[in-house]
């Protein structure tokens, strides 16, 4: 049977193993060059006083938020997009 994608959908290389990680949405454990990323921010002051001190000049630190996600789940929360044979060979 044919491979459809070269690595395997994945990004780990020679290394041989690597850890898993729990999806945000599913809890499916996967390899975590595999499952998809996504980061935001978010500040541990409330937004009504955080705007007073931005106007005052302060900087205001903010926490990463780390989220994975598996295929699946990546592709119905519209995090990466479905694409043709042609797009997929190309990266």
């Amino acid at each position: 049977m044919g491979k459809k994608r070269k690595s395997g959908g994945r990004s780990k290389g020679k290394k041989g193993g690597v850890a898993q990680v729990q999806c945000s949405s599913c809890n499916r454990m996967i390899p975590r060059d595999k499952a998809k990323r996504k980061t935001s921010y978010k500040t541990l002051v409330d937004y009504a006083i955080g705007k007073e001190l931005r106007q005052q000049g302060t900087q205001i630190e903010r926490v990463p938020y780390v989220r994975y996600f598996c295929v699946s789940c990546a592709i119905h929360r519209h995090q990466v997009k479905i694409r043709s044979a042609d797009e997929r060979k190309n990266t």
